[in-house]
Formats: structure tokens, C-alpha cells, sequence
């Protein structure tokens, strides 16, 4: 029988860093490098998607020497050079998802973006207008792209992490106006179809920290700003087992 060690995820989303915050993140994630065993970032690291902010978000990760795990924001988008962001994370060591999966500590991390089009019955349909269809076919495209990155993962326990809701429970709080813009139930049919055990997201700053797919499954928004309102501490620790490799080697 394969022995079990506890493994503990930090996850946070929504810190919306530049460079005029230099050394405001270096504390909290030196205390998460210690407390956890990997990090999760759900996207929207910076403010507006400039190369130099993603930059000064790199420094702040210096004492963090535990694998992380990211996905992109709409905020990362706004600049047009979200592939340079990409490469900043990637060359810093960050796993960067966004339709794919990595199996870390025995846990396996699938990502996407994530987009809008509203929930359940009241979802957008890809009818009328071409920019209505074009809006709905990007929310089916992440919706597959999830879908082939949970498909590829073989471990027991399995991560999804998003910076989109895909349910309307963790954005209650916010206006019922912009529901549609927040999240997608599209993005549901993977997560329940493979079995994922937690699903983390960001995007909705006033929402609700956390809510169930129809399924039971645990979905937690780790807005910064939400987590410090509800919980205090601006992210959120999951734990969960694995298999221990290390008595295996």
C-alpha cells in the first residue's frame, strides 16, 4: 500500500501588481513559501499586462523556492503581450497553464483562463450578431481546452484552476448585472465529467469565497480582496494527500 503525505496548496488570485508596488507582495509569499508545499496564482497578476509589471510581480516571488502554478487574468490580456508575460513567468520557473496540465507533488494541475457568457439556461447562445458568436465560440474554446488538459492528467487528485467562475455561487455579492461577464457554466462539463476534487478561481473581487458544482464539487474564489474581507489572510490554504515519493525513492 502506497504511503500518503499531506501536501498544502496556497491559492490566490487578483494582485494586480505594477511596478510602482515594488516589495508589497515579498512578505506574504515568503510566509506562503514556508506554510505551503505548492502555490497557485489564478490570474490577474498585474494591472494592466505591461511586460515591466509582470517584471516587478517576478521579484516579489524571490523567496519563494516551492513549485507554482499559473494561469492568466483579463487583466494580464490588456496589453496585447501576454505571450511576453508567458515567457517572464516560464523563465522565472512558473508552470504556466492555459489548456494544459502538470502533475506536481504527486497532484495534477490542469489550467485555462477561463471566459464569460453567463450560467445554466440564461447563457449566452452563439446567435444573432457575429461578435455574439465570436464572444460565445472563445467560451466554448477554453471549455475544450480544460477539458483536453484534465483528460491528460493520471493522478488521483486533480486540480482545476481558473481565473473565470464557472458556477454563480462564489460571485454572489457581486452586481447580478455583470454575472455574465465573471464566468461561464461551460466550463463545467469537464470539471464534473473528470472527477476534479477543488476548483480555484479569482475575477470576482466581491464575491463569495466559496460554492458547490450541481455535482458537490468544492469551488473556492481566491480573490485577494475577497479572501482578506471573509477569511483575513489574503489566500487561501487547501490541503489535500498524495502519494509519498519520497519513502518511494
Amino acid at each position: 500500500m502506497t504511503s500518503q503525505r499531506q501536501v498544502r496548496i496556497a491559492a490566490v488570485g487578483d494582485l494586480h501588481f505594477d511596478s510602482q508596488r515594488r516589495g508589497h507582495l515579498l512578505e506574504m509569499f515568503s510566509v506562503i513559501g514556508r506554510e505551503a508545499n505548492v502555490l497557485v496564482l489564478c490570474g490577474d497578476l498585474t494591472t494592466h499586462g505591461h511586460a515591466n509589471q509582470m517584471e516587478a510581480f517576478v521579484e516579489e516571488l524571490q523567496g519563494v523556492d516551492i513549485p507554482i502554478v499559473a494561469v492568466l487574468g483579463n487583466h494580464d490580456f490588456e496589453a496585447d503581450e501576454e505571450s511576453v508575460l508567458c515567457d517572464i513567468l516560464i523563465e522565472r520557473g512558473v508552470h504556466v497553464l492555459d489548456g494544459s496540465s502538470v502533475e506536481i507533488e504527486g497532484i495534477g494541475f490542469a489550467g485555462v483562463k477561463g471566459f464569460g457568457g453567463g450560467f445554466g439556461r440564461w447563457a449566452l447562445g452563439p446567435f444573432g450578431e457575429r461578435i455574439y458568436k465570436e464572444f460565445v465560440q472563445a467560451a466554448i474554446e477554453e471549455e475544450l481546452k480544460l477539458e483536453t488538459a484534465l483528460r491528460t492528467l493520471r493522478t488521483e487528485t486533480r486540480v482545476a484552476i481558473l481565473h473565470y467562475s464557472p458556477i454563480p455561487d462564489t460571485l454572489k455579492g457581486e452586481p447580478a448585472e455583470i454575472f455574465p461577464f465573471l464566468g461561464s457554466s461551460r466550463l463545467l462539463p469537464p470539471i464534473e465529467t473528470y472527477g476534479v476534487d477543488v476548483v480555484f478561481h479569482g475575477h470576482a473581487h466581491i464575491g463569495t469565497p466559496h460554492g458547490l458544482t450541481p455535482g458537490g464539487i468544492t469551488v473556492y474564489n481566491v480573490a485577494m480582496s475577497v479572501l482578506e474581507k471573509s477569511t483575513g489572510s489574503p489566500y487561501r490554504i487547501w490541503t489535500t494527500n498524495a502519494p509519498d515519493r519520497r519513502k518511494e525513492a
